[in-house]
Protein backbone atom coordinates (compact mmCIF):
# COMPACT_ATOMS: atom_id res chain seq x y z
CA UNK A 1 0.00 0.00 0.00
CA UNK A 2 1.56 3.47 -0.86
CA UNK A 3 2.26 5.84 2.01
CA UNK A 4 0.00 8.71 2.28
CA UNK A 5 1.45 12.12 2.39
CA UNK A 6 0.36 15.05 4.52
CA UNK A 7 2.30 17.84 3.48
CA UNK A 8 5.02 18.95 1.04
CA UNK A 9 7.74 21.55 0.30
CA UNK A 10 9.28 21.19 3.87
CA UNK A 11 13.02 21.70 4.48
CA UNK A 12 15.30 18.98 5.16
CA UNK A 13 17.40 18.44 8.02
CA UNK A 14 20.00 16.08 6.03
CA UNK A 15 21.31 18.43 3.04
CA UNK A 16 20.85 22.34 1.69
CA UNK A 17 16.94 21.84 0.05
CA UNK A 18 14.63 24.06 1.39
CA UNK A 19 11.52 22.16 -0.29
CA UNK A 20 12.36 18.62 -0.91
CA UNK A 21 10.82 16.82 1.88
CA UNK A 22 7.51 15.48 1.96
CA UNK A 23 5.93 14.22 5.22
CA UNK A 24 3.79 11.28 5.72
CA UNK A 25 0.64 10.56 7.73
CA UNK A 26 2.96 8.20 10.47
CA UNK A 27 5.06 11.05 10.83
CA UNK A 28 7.92 9.91 9.00
CA UNK A 29 9.43 11.64 5.72
CA UNK A 30 10.96 11.68 2.40
CA UNK A 31 13.81 13.57 0.72
CA UNK A 32 13.41 13.40 -2.68
CA UNK A 33 16.83 15.64 -3.01
CA UNK A 34 19.13 13.70 -0.76
CA UNK A 35 16.68 10.18 -1.05
CA UNK A 36 16.61 10.16 2.79
CA UNK A 37 14.26 8.22 4.46
CA UNK A 38 13.34 10.03 8.50
CA UNK A 39 11.44 8.24 10.29
CA UNK A 40 10.54 10.90 12.35
CA UNK A 41 10.06 14.49 10.94
CA UNK A 42 9.41 16.60 14.28
CA UNK A 43 12.44 15.45 15.87
CA UNK A 44 14.47 15.51 12.89
CA UNK A 45 16.77 18.13 14.17
CA UNK A 46 17.34 16.34 17.64
CA UNK A 47 18.73 13.16 15.47
CA UNK A 48 20.51 15.00 12.38
CA UNK A 49 23.75 14.55 13.49
CA UNK A 50 23.08 10.77 14.26
CA UNK A 51 23.55 8.87 10.46
CA UNK A 52 22.09 5.60 11.83
CA UNK A 53 18.45 6.76 11.97
CA UNK A 54 18.93 7.96 8.16
CA UNK A 55 17.63 4.37 5.70
CA UNK A 56 16.89 4.71 2.21
CA UNK A 57 13.41 4.82 1.48
CA UNK A 58 11.81 1.34 0.88
CA UNK A 59 10.14 0.62 -2.67
CA UNK A 60 6.56 -0.10 -2.16
CA UNK A 61 5.61 -4.10 -2.54
CA UNK A 62 2.69 -3.17 -4.75
CA UNK A 63 3.20 -4.28 -8.95
CA UNK A 64 4.44 -1.30 -11.21
CA UNK A 65 1.75 -2.85 -13.50
CA UNK A 66 -1.46 -1.47 -11.87
CA UNK A 67 0.55 1.67 -11.32
CA UNK A 68 0.86 2.13 -15.01
CA UNK A 69 -2.73 3.60 -15.65
CA UNK A 70 -4.54 6.65 -16.83
CA UNK A 71 -4.41 8.46 -20.14
CA UNK A 72 -3.06 11.11 -21.89
CA UNK A 73 -3.85 14.24 -21.06
CA UNK A 74 -1.96 17.75 -20.98
CA UNK A 75 0.06 18.36 -17.37
CA UNK A 76 -1.74 21.72 -16.60
CA UNK A 77 -0.24 22.32 -13.14
CA UNK A 78 3.43 22.13 -15.17
CA UNK A 79 2.20 23.75 -17.98
CA UNK A 80 3.45 20.93 -20.03
CA UNK A 81 1.38 19.99 -23.16
CA UNK A 82 -0.19 16.50 -24.14
CA UNK A 83 1.95 16.33 -26.98
CA UNK A 84 5.38 16.33 -25.04
CA UNK A 85 3.60 14.39 -22.02
CA UNK A 86 2.54 11.51 -25.25
CA UNK A 87 6.30 11.40 -26.15
CA UNK A 88 7.82 11.09 -23.14
CA UNK A 89 4.85 8.15 -22.28
CA UNK A 90 3.71 10.45 -18.94
CA UNK A 91 0.05 9.58 -18.40
CA UNK A 92 -2.33 11.10 -15.88
CA UNK A 93 -4.76 10.07 -13.38
CA UNK A 94 -8.36 11.73 -13.10
CA UNK A 95 -11.16 11.55 -10.50
CA UNK A 96 -14.88 11.71 -11.13
CA UNK A 97 -14.87 15.73 -12.08
CA UNK A 98 -12.32 15.14 -14.85
CA UNK A 99 -9.36 16.66 -12.71
CA UNK A 100 -6.04 15.63 -12.78
CA UNK A 101 -4.85 13.89 -9.65
CA UNK A 102 -2.02 11.82 -10.71
CA UNK A 103 0.84 12.23 -12.95
CA UNK A 104 2.68 8.76 -13.89
CA UNK A 105 6.17 8.73 -15.13
CA UNK A 106 7.65 5.30 -16.97
CA UNK A 107 10.95 3.61 -16.41
CA UNK A 108 12.06 1.48 -19.43
CA UNK A 109 15.16 -1.48 -18.84
CA UNK A 110 15.69 -1.33 -22.94
CA UNK A 111 11.67 -1.07 -24.48
CA UNK A 112 10.14 -2.31 -21.54
CA UNK A 113 8.54 -0.27 -18.69
CA UNK A 114 9.76 -1.88 -15.51
CA UNK A 115 9.19 1.00 -12.86
CA UNK A 116 7.04 3.76 -12.37
CA UNK A 117 7.11 6.96 -10.34
CA UNK A 118 3.44 8.84 -9.36
CA UNK A 119 3.57 12.27 -8.60
CA UNK A 120 0.44 13.12 -6.43
CA UNK A 121 -1.05 16.68 -7.64
CA UNK A 122 -2.28 18.13 -4.58
CA UNK A 123 0.41 17.83 -2.54
CA UNK A 124 3.11 17.13 -4.98
CA UNK A 125 4.43 14.20 -3.45
CA UNK A 126 5.79 10.68 -4.80
CA UNK A 127 5.06 7.26 -4.93
CA UNK A 128 7.60 4.43 -6.61
CA UNK A 129 6.55 1.37 -7.89
CA UNK A 130 8.53 -1.76 -9.76
CA UNK A 131 12.20 -2.19 -9.87
CA UNK A 132 14.73 0.82 -11.04
CA UNK A 133 17.68 -1.23 -11.35
CA UNK A 134 18.64 -1.77 -14.88
CA UNK A 135 16.16 1.15 -15.67
CA UNK A 136 17.81 4.14 -17.73
CA UNK A 137 17.44 7.70 -17.40
CA UNK A 138 13.79 8.85 -17.68
CA UNK A 139 13.22 9.43 -21.39
CA UNK A 140 16.68 7.77 -22.54
CA UNK A 141 14.50 5.07 -24.49
CA UNK A 142 13.46 8.28 -26.72
CA UNK A 143 17.29 8.56 -27.68
CA UNK A 144 18.78 5.17 -27.40
CA UNK A 145 21.20 3.93 -29.88
CA UNK A 146 20.86 7.64 -31.14
CA UNK A 147 23.47 9.86 -30.11
CA UNK A 148 23.57 13.53 -31.70
CA UNK A 149 25.49 16.66 -31.07
CA UNK A 150 23.62 17.35 -27.67
CA UNK A 151 21.86 15.82 -24.60
CA UNK A 152 20.17 17.88 -21.69
CA UNK A 153 20.09 16.29 -18.54
CA UNK A 154 17.76 17.57 -15.77
CA UNK A 155 16.99 16.86 -12.12
CA UNK A 156 13.74 15.96 -12.40
CA UNK A 157 11.25 14.50 -14.87
CA UNK A 158 8.60 17.87 -15.51
CA UNK A 159 11.99 19.63 -15.78
CA UNK A 160 12.78 17.30 -18.96
CA UNK A 161 9.39 18.12 -20.45
CA UNK A 162 9.67 21.73 -19.91
CA UNK A 163 13.29 22.02 -21.22
CA UNK A 164 11.57 19.82 -24.18
CA UNK A 165 8.71 22.47 -24.56
CA UNK A 166 11.56 25.68 -23.96
CA UNK A 167 13.17 24.17 -26.50
CA UNK A 168 10.47 23.38 -29.11
CA UNK A 169 12.26 19.72 -29.36
CA UNK A 170 15.33 21.20 -30.39
CA UNK A 171 17.50 18.89 -27.71
CA UNK A 172 17.21 15.54 -26.64
CA UNK A 173 16.38 15.47 -23.04
CA UNK A 174 16.38 13.63 -19.99
CA UNK A 175 16.12 13.38 -16.51
CA UNK A 176 18.34 11.63 -13.75
CA UNK A 177 15.83 9.37 -11.55
CA UNK A 178 16.20 9.55 -7.74
CA UNK A 179 17.16 12.98 -7.13
CA UNK A 180 20.54 15.33 -7.01
CA UNK A 181 22.06 13.45 -4.50
CA UNK A 182 22.08 10.46 -6.60
CA UNK A 183 22.38 12.00 -9.65
CA UNK A 184 26.38 10.89 -10.06
CA UNK A 185 24.98 7.23 -9.92
CA UNK A 186 22.59 7.90 -12.10
CA UNK A 187 24.64 8.88 -14.88
CA UNK A 188 27.16 5.88 -14.56
CA UNK A 189 24.15 3.31 -14.75
CA UNK A 190 23.96 5.33 -18.63
CA UNK A 191 26.89 6.49 -19.00
CA UNK A 192 28.05 4.65 -22.56
CA UNK A 193 24.57 6.55 -23.31
CA UNK A 194 25.53 10.12 -22.30
CA UNK A 195 28.63 9.42 -23.68
CA UNK A 196 27.43 9.35 -27.39
CA UNK A 197 26.39 12.82 -27.42
CA UNK A 198 28.99 15.19 -28.58
CA UNK A 199 27.78 17.68 -25.87
CA UNK A 200 26.06 17.37 -22.50
CA UNK A 201 24.12 20.19 -21.10
CA UNK A 202 23.02 19.67 -17.31
CA UNK A 203 20.31 21.56 -16.42
CA UNK A 204 19.58 20.92 -12.10
CA UNK A 205 18.25 22.89 -9.59
CA UNK A 206 19.65 26.51 -9.09
CA UNK A 207 20.13 26.04 -5.26
CA UNK A 208 23.12 24.41 -3.67
CA UNK A 209 22.30 21.19 -3.88
CA UNK A 210 21.41 21.28 -7.68
CA UNK A 211 25.01 23.33 -8.20
CA UNK A 212 27.01 20.48 -6.95
CA UNK A 213 25.48 17.53 -8.23
CA UNK A 214 25.79 19.17 -11.50
CA UNK A 215 29.36 19.55 -11.30
CA UNK A 216 30.00 16.19 -10.15
CA UNK A 217 28.10 14.74 -12.90
CA UNK A 218 30.68 16.85 -15.12
CA UNK A 219 33.36 15.53 -13.13
CA UNK A 220 32.75 12.11 -14.50
CA UNK A 221 32.40 13.03 -18.44
CA UNK A 222 34.79 13.40 -20.86
CA UNK A 223 36.94 16.49 -20.62
CA UNK A 224 34.70 19.60 -22.08
CA UNK A 225 31.75 17.41 -22.40
CA UNK A 226 29.68 18.77 -20.09
CA UNK A 227 28.47 22.61 -20.16
CA UNK A 228 26.34 23.99 -16.83
CA UNK A 229 23.48 26.14 -17.44
CA UNK A 230 23.01 29.11 -15.19
CA UNK A 231 19.22 29.62 -14.74
CA UNK A 232 18.95 33.81 -15.13
CA UNK A 233 17.14 35.86 -12.35
CA UNK A 234 17.09 33.39 -9.89
CA UNK A 235 14.68 31.03 -11.45
CA UNK A 236 14.93 27.69 -9.42
CA UNK A 237 14.57 25.48 -12.41
CA UNK A 238 13.72 24.98 -15.79
CA UNK A 239 9.70 24.05 -15.50
CA UNK A 240 9.48 27.21 -13.45
CA UNK A 241 11.03 29.63 -16.43
CA UNK A 242 8.44 27.27 -18.64
CA UNK A 243 5.18 28.34 -16.36
CA UNK A 244 6.38 32.08 -16.80
CA UNK A 245 6.86 31.70 -20.47
CA UNK A 246 10.58 32.48 -20.36
CA UNK A 247 11.29 30.45 -24.11
CA UNK A 248 14.35 33.53 -25.03
CA UNK A 249 15.34 33.41 -21.82
CA UNK A 250 15.82 29.86 -21.38
CA UNK A 251 17.28 29.42 -24.57
CA UNK A 252 19.60 32.07 -24.20
CA UNK A 253 20.79 30.85 -21.11
CA UNK A 254 21.35 27.11 -22.66
CA UNK A 255 23.53 28.00 -25.77
CA UNK A 256 25.51 30.13 -23.19
CA UNK A 257 26.31 27.27 -20.90
CA UNK A 258 29.89 27.54 -19.99
CA UNK A 259 31.74 24.05 -20.75
CA UNK A 260 32.69 22.94 -16.96
CA UNK A 261 36.64 23.34 -16.13
CA UNK A 262 37.90 22.15 -12.58
CA UNK A 263 39.39 24.97 -10.80
CA UNK A 264 42.28 25.65 -12.04
CA UNK A 265 42.68 24.43 -15.07
CA UNK A 266 42.89 26.11 -18.50
CA UNK A 267 43.28 26.15 -21.86
CA UNK A 268 46.40 28.12 -22.44
CA UNK A 269 45.87 28.94 -26.19
CA UNK A 270 43.30 31.08 -24.95
CA UNK A 271 45.34 33.30 -22.58
CA UNK A 272 46.96 34.70 -25.50
CA UNK A 273 45.87 38.03 -25.85
CA UNK A 274 46.11 38.36 -21.67
CA UNK A 275 49.87 37.16 -21.72
CA UNK A 276 50.60 39.59 -24.32
CA UNK A 277 49.02 42.22 -22.68
CA UNK A 278 49.67 41.97 -18.76
CA UNK A 279 50.37 44.34 -16.68
CA UNK A 280 54.31 44.14 -15.58
CA UNK A 281 54.94 43.88 -11.96
CA UNK A 282 57.00 46.43 -10.83
CA UNK A 283 60.30 45.82 -8.92
CA UNK A 284 61.33 48.25 -6.49
CA UNK A 285 65.22 47.77 -5.90
CA UNK A 286 66.56 46.50 -2.92
CA UNK A 287 68.82 48.63 -0.56
CA UNK A 288 71.79 46.49 -2.20
CA UNK A 289 73.41 46.12 -5.57
CA UNK A 290 74.44 42.56 -5.40
CA UNK A 291 70.96 41.73 -4.53
CA UNK A 292 69.45 43.48 -6.95
CA UNK A 293 71.71 41.66 -9.53
CA UNK A 294 70.74 38.36 -8.36
CA UNK A 295 66.36 39.08 -7.88
CA UNK A 296 65.90 41.81 -10.05
CA UNK A 297 64.15 43.56 -7.20
CA UNK A 298 61.10 43.32 -5.04
CA UNK A 299 58.14 42.62 -6.15
CA UNK A 300 53.86 42.90 -5.14
CA UNK A 301 52.58 39.69 -4.70
CA UNK A 302 55.50 38.13 -3.35
CA UNK A 303 56.69 35.73 -0.57
CA UNK A 304 60.62 36.47 -0.02
CA UNK A 305 61.29 34.53 3.23
CA UNK A 306 64.42 35.89 4.98
CA UNK A 307 66.20 33.49 7.19
CA UNK A 308 69.37 33.37 9.12
CA UNK A 309 70.63 31.59 12.72
CA UNK A 310 70.46 33.67 15.87
CA UNK A 311 71.82 37.22 16.32
CA UNK A 312 73.20 37.14 12.76
CA UNK A 313 71.70 40.10 11.77
CA UNK A 314 67.91 39.25 10.52
CA UNK A 315 66.58 42.36 12.94
CA UNK A 316 68.88 44.74 11.17
CA UNK A 317 67.96 43.61 7.48
CA UNK A 318 64.68 43.73 8.47
CA UNK A 319 64.94 47.32 9.60
CA UNK A 320 67.01 48.59 6.66
CA UNK A 321 64.06 46.52 3.91
CA UNK A 322 61.39 48.65 5.63
CA UNK A 323 62.92 51.59 6.01
CA UNK A 324 64.12 51.80 2.25
CA UNK A 325 60.01 50.66 1.31
CA UNK A 326 59.11 53.57 3.33
CA UNK A 327 61.65 56.29 1.70
CA UNK A 328 62.26 54.75 -1.74
CA UNK A 329 58.05 54.05 -2.55
CA UNK A 330 54.54 55.96 -2.17
CA UNK A 331 53.23 52.56 -0.55
CA UNK A 332 51.91 51.66 2.58
CA UNK A 333 54.01 49.36 4.98
CA UNK A 334 52.51 47.15 7.29
CA UNK A 335 54.78 45.38 10.38
CA UNK A 336 53.95 42.58 12.27
CA UNK A 337 56.64 42.86 15.22
CA UNK A 338 55.51 40.08 17.54
CA UNK A 339 59.10 39.99 19.71
CA UNK A 340 59.33 43.67 19.96
CA UNK A 341 57.07 46.69 20.89
CA UNK A 342 56.08 49.39 18.87
CA UNK A 343 58.87 51.41 20.57
CA UNK A 344 61.60 49.29 19.33
CA UNK A 345 60.00 48.98 15.67
CA UNK A 346 59.88 52.99 15.49
CA UNK A 347 63.35 53.54 17.10
CA UNK A 348 65.29 51.11 14.60
CA UNK A 349 63.46 53.11 11.21
CA UNK A 350 64.11 56.42 13.15
CA UNK A 351 67.81 55.82 13.74
CA UNK A 352 68.75 54.37 9.85
CA UNK A 353 67.29 57.46 9.01
CA UNK A 354 69.52 59.52 10.98
CA UNK A 355 72.42 57.17 10.36
CA UNK A 356 72.92 56.93 13.71
CA UNK A 357 72.44 54.64 16.92
CA UNK A 358 69.73 57.16 18.39
CA UNK A 359 67.81 54.02 20.08
CA UNK A 360 71.04 54.13 22.54
CA UNK A 361 70.23 56.99 25.35
CA UNK A 362 73.92 58.68 24.86
CA UNK A 363 73.38 58.83 21.46
CA UNK A 364 69.90 60.29 21.67
CA UNK A 365 70.61 62.84 24.50
CA UNK A 366 72.68 64.72 21.59
CA UNK A 367 69.70 65.51 19.76
CA UNK A 368 67.41 68.18 20.43
CA UNK A 369 63.48 67.74 20.81
CA UNK A 370 62.82 69.73 17.07
CA UNK A 371 65.50 67.14 15.86
CA UNK A 372 64.31 63.97 16.78
CA UNK A 373 60.38 65.39 15.92
CA UNK A 374 61.83 65.90 12.75
CA UNK A 375 63.60 62.60 11.91
CA UNK A 376 60.46 61.12 12.98
CA UNK A 377 58.51 62.90 10.28
CA UNK A 378 61.38 61.94 7.67
CA UNK A 379 61.50 58.43 8.81
CA UNK A 380 58.03 57.03 9.53
CA UNK A 381 55.43 59.36 7.16
CA UNK A 382 52.24 59.48 8.53
CA UNK A 383 49.65 57.62 7.58
CA UNK A 384 52.02 54.93 5.41
CA UNK A 385 53.27 53.20 8.21
CA UNK A 386 50.82 50.80 10.39
CA UNK A 387 52.01 48.24 13.14
CA UNK A 388 50.95 44.99 15.08
CA UNK A 389 51.47 46.81 18.52
CA UNK A 390 50.92 44.12 20.83
CA UNK A 391 54.15 42.39 22.00
CA UNK A 392 54.11 38.91 22.18
CA UNK A 393 51.77 36.56 19.97
CA UNK A 394 48.17 36.28 20.94
CA UNK A 395 45.45 33.86 18.97
CA UNK A 396 46.63 32.73 15.54
CA UNK A 397 43.00 33.69 14.13
CA UNK A 398 43.26 36.83 15.74
CA UNK A 399 46.90 37.45 14.30
CA UNK A 400 45.82 36.53 10.98
CA UNK A 401 42.95 38.89 11.49
CA UNK A 402 45.19 41.88 12.17
CA UNK A 403 47.60 40.77 9.61
CA UNK A 404 44.86 40.98 6.59
CA UNK A 405 42.96 43.92 8.35
CA UNK A 406 46.72 45.83 8.29
CA UNK A 407 46.62 44.36 4.62
CA UNK A 408 43.03 45.18 3.15
CA UNK A 409 41.78 47.53 5.87
CA UNK A 410 44.89 49.96 5.89
CA UNK A 411 45.84 49.62 2.14
CA UNK A 412 49.42 48.06 2.73
CA UNK A 413 51.07 47.08 -0.41
CA UNK A 414 54.49 45.69 1.86
CA UNK A 415 54.06 43.29 5.23
CA UNK A 416 56.65 42.63 7.15
CA UNK A 417 56.02 39.34 9.66
CA UNK A 418 58.77 39.05 11.80
CA UNK A 419 58.38 35.77 12.65
CA UNK A 420 57.15 32.76 11.52
CA UNK A 421 58.27 30.52 14.36
CA UNK A 422 56.88 33.03 16.66
CA UNK A 423 53.36 32.08 15.43
CA UNK A 424 54.16 28.66 14.96
CA UNK A 425 54.28 28.30 19.09
CA UNK A 426 50.90 30.19 19.29
CA UNK A 427 49.26 27.59 16.29
CA UNK A 428 50.69 23.82 18.10
CA UNK A 429 52.60 22.71 20.18
CA UNK A 430 54.58 19.80 19.42
CA UNK A 431 54.11 19.56 15.90
CA UNK A 432 56.00 22.03 14.71
CA UNK A 433 55.78 20.83 11.24
CA UNK A 434 52.44 20.34 10.82
CA UNK A 435 52.04 23.68 12.02
CA UNK A 436 54.88 25.47 9.77
CA UNK A 437 53.17 23.86 6.82
CA UNK A 438 49.33 25.25 7.79
CA UNK A 439 51.26 29.14 8.21
CA UNK A 440 52.97 28.85 4.65
CA UNK A 441 49.71 27.98 3.05
CA UNK A 442 47.61 30.55 5.27
CA UNK A 443 50.37 32.89 4.47
CA UNK A 444 50.65 32.06 1.03
CA UNK A 445 47.14 31.93 0.24
CA UNK A 446 47.05 35.64 1.86
CA UNK A 447 49.47 36.66 -0.59
CA UNK A 448 48.05 35.29 -3.51
CA UNK A 449 44.54 36.94 -2.85
CA UNK A 450 45.71 40.65 -1.72
CA UNK A 451 49.25 40.75 -4.05
CA UNK A 452 50.96 42.35 -1.21
CA UNK A 453 54.42 42.14 -1.32
CA UNK A 454 55.52 40.22 1.84
CA UNK A 455 58.55 39.64 3.67
CA UNK A 456 59.03 36.78 6.43
CA UNK A 457 61.59 36.29 8.40
CA UNK A 458 62.20 32.64 9.79
CA UNK A 459 64.79 30.78 11.78
CA UNK A 460 67.22 28.29 11.00
CA UNK A 461 67.61 24.68 12.93
CA UNK A 462 70.45 24.15 14.86
CA UNK A 463 73.59 22.91 12.93
CA UNK A 464 75.07 19.72 13.45
CA UNK A 465 78.57 19.28 14.12
CA UNK A 466 81.38 21.68 15.48
CA UNK A 467 80.87 24.55 13.39
CA UNK A 468 77.24 25.90 14.10
CA UNK A 469 75.50 29.59 12.22
CA UNK A 470 77.39 31.35 14.66
CA UNK A 471 80.64 30.78 13.07
CA UNK A 472 79.49 31.47 9.79
CA UNK A 473 78.79 27.96 7.99
CA UNK A 474 77.11 28.05 4.44
CA UNK A 475 73.04 27.77 4.48
CA UNK A 476 71.17 25.73 2.27
CA UNK A 477 67.28 25.30 2.47
CA UNK A 478 68.07 22.02 4.29
CA UNK A 479 68.95 24.34 7.60
CA UNK A 480 65.19 25.83 7.44
CA UNK A 481 63.53 25.23 10.88
CA UNK A 482 60.89 22.73 11.12
CA UNK A 483 59.27 22.18 7.59
CA UNK A 484 60.69 22.23 3.48
CA UNK A 485 56.87 24.08 3.40
CA UNK A 486 58.88 27.15 3.93
CA UNK A 487 61.53 26.87 0.87
CA UNK A 488 58.06 25.63 -1.56
CA UNK A 489 56.11 28.49 -0.93
CA UNK A 490 58.47 31.55 -0.65
CA UNK A 491 59.19 33.13 -3.86
CA UNK A 492 62.81 33.48 -2.62
CA UNK A 493 64.49 32.66 0.36
CA UNK A 494 67.18 34.63 1.17
CA UNK A 495 70.39 33.43 4.17
CA UNK A 496 72.25 35.21 6.38
CA UNK A 497 76.06 33.99 7.02
CA UNK A 498 78.53 35.46 9.73
CA UNK A 499 80.97 34.25 11.67
CA UNK A 500 80.20 35.78 15.09
CA UNK A 501 83.42 34.43 16.61
CA UNK A 502 85.93 35.24 14.42
CA UNK A 503 88.87 36.67 16.07
CA UNK A 504 89.30 39.40 13.23
CA UNK A 505 86.58 41.90 14.69
CA UNK A 506 86.08 43.17 11.46
CA UNK A 507 85.47 39.68 10.04
CA UNK A 508 82.90 39.58 12.80
CA UNK A 509 80.80 42.42 11.60
CA UNK A 510 80.46 40.94 7.83
CA UNK A 511 77.46 39.59 6.71
CA UNK A 512 77.27 37.16 4.18
CA UNK A 513 73.99 37.34 1.82
CA UNK A 514 73.16 34.01 -0.32
CA UNK A 515 70.17 33.57 -1.90
CA UNK A 516 68.95 29.96 -1.88
CA UNK A 517 65.90 29.99 -4.25
CA UNK A 518 64.62 32.92 -6.77
CA UNK A 519 61.54 31.87 -8.55
CA UNK A 520 61.81 34.83 -10.53
CA UNK A 521 65.38 34.56 -11.85
CA UNK A 522 66.48 31.59 -11.13
CA UNK A 523 69.51 32.81 -9.90
CA UNK A 524 71.29 31.19 -7.05
CA UNK A 525 74.46 31.58 -4.85
CA UNK A 526 76.24 34.29 -3.13
CA UNK A 527 74.77 37.56 -3.43
CA UNK A 528 76.83 40.43 -1.45
CA UNK A 529 78.59 41.00 1.46
CA UNK A 530 77.27 43.76 4.32
CA UNK A 531 79.18 45.07 6.58
CA UNK A 532 78.11 46.89 10.00
CA UNK A 533 79.18 50.12 11.34
CA UNK A 534 78.91 49.76 14.87
CA UNK A 535 79.12 53.79 15.01
CA UNK A 536 75.69 53.98 12.67
CA UNK A 537 74.04 50.77 13.27
CA UNK A 538 73.79 50.89 9.05
CA UNK A 539 74.93 48.01 6.95
CA UNK A 540 76.76 48.72 3.96
CA UNK A 541 77.41 46.76 0.91
CA UNK A 542 81.26 46.14 0.68
CA UNK A 543 83.26 44.48 -2.06
CA UNK A 544 85.45 41.22 -1.49
CA UNK A 545 88.60 43.04 -1.18
CA UNK A 546 86.80 45.52 1.76
CA UNK A 547 86.26 41.80 3.76
CA UNK A 548 88.63 40.46 5.76
CA UNK A 549 86.93 36.56 5.76
CA UNK A 550 88.90 33.52 6.71
CA UNK A 551 89.63 31.55 4.30
CA UNK A 552 87.98 28.34 6.05
CA UNK A 553 84.66 30.33 5.66
CA UNK A 554 84.46 29.15 1.73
Amino acid sequence: MNTKFIKHKLPCPKCDSSDAVSLNADGSAKCFSCNAFIPDYDKADDMSTNTNTIVPMKQPETSFLNSYTGVYAPLTDRNISEQTARKFGVKVVKDHTGQVKQHIYPFHNGSEIVATKTRYVDNKNFSCNGTFEGTGLFGEQLYRNKGGKYLTITEGECDAMAVYELMQGKSSVVSIKRGASSAVKDIRESIEFVESFDNVVLCFDNDKAGIESARQVARILKPSKAKIINLPNGYKDANEMLAKKKFQEFSTAWWEAKTYTPSGIMELSSKKDEWLHREEKESIAYPWEGLNKKLYGMRKGELVTLTGGTGLGKSSVTRELEHHLIKNTQDNVGIIALEENWLRTADGIVSIEANDRIYLSEKRSKYTQEELHTLFDKAIEKGRVFIHAHLGATDIDEIFSKLRYIIVGCECDWVVVDHLHMLVNVLTEGDERRGIDMLMNRLRSLVEETGVGMILVSHLRRAQGDRGHEKGIQVSLSHLKGSQGIAQLSDCVIALERNQQAENPEEANITKVRVLKSRYTGDTGMACSLKYDVDTGRLHEVTEEETFTNESYF
